[in-house]
């Protein structure tokens, strides 16, 4: 399981567009970190390399989801942060995300028995090297592990 330094928003930037080139419908990536880790940042730019940069990407903090039409299909933006109970997942189109789209979650432990089998964990926590200084450790599960054993991330 990788690990990648990034010494800023910039690295975690370019991190995101890295997995954005390889990854496409049917992927499941779960952004795991503490609040303020950079989660969102990830997700943005990751949103922003597969749209060309064409889309305006907001937390979807407050709406839960957030998607996205691009030229490599939708994508579907998860924060589960205020999530009540996984039963609210079916009202935010969680079951179509998976079967038609790719999903980006944030929060994933607040539905842990229901993520897919085949997925990306992308752990972020902060390093202590500097204030912006953050660790991405990558870990695939399934299909994903084979990816990352391939180098079909970068």
């Amino acid at each position: 399981m990788p690990t990648v330094a990034l010494a800023d928003e910039a690295a975690t930037a370019r991190l995101a567009a890295a997995l954005a080139a390889g990854a496409g419908a049917g992927d499941f990536i779960a952004l795991r970190g503490p609040l303020g880790v950079g989660k969102t940042a990830f997700a943005r730019a990751f949103i922003e390399a597969l749209s060309g940069g064409a889309e305006e990407v907001p937390s979807p903090t407050f709406t839960l989801v957030q998607t996205y039409d691009t030229p490599s299909g939708s994508i579907w933006h998860f924060d589960l942060y205020r999530l009540k109970e996984p039963g609210e997942l079916r009202e935010l189109g969680f079951d179509e995300a998976l079967v038609q789209g790719l999903a980006l979650v944030e929060w994933p432990e607040r539905i842990e028995g229901l993520l897919p089998a085949d997925r990306l964990d992308l752990e972020l926590s902060f390093a202590p090297e500097a204030e912006t200084a953050r660790l991405a450790r990558l870990v695939g599960h399934g299909a994903w592990a084979e990816r990352l054993a391939r180098g079909q991330w970068t």
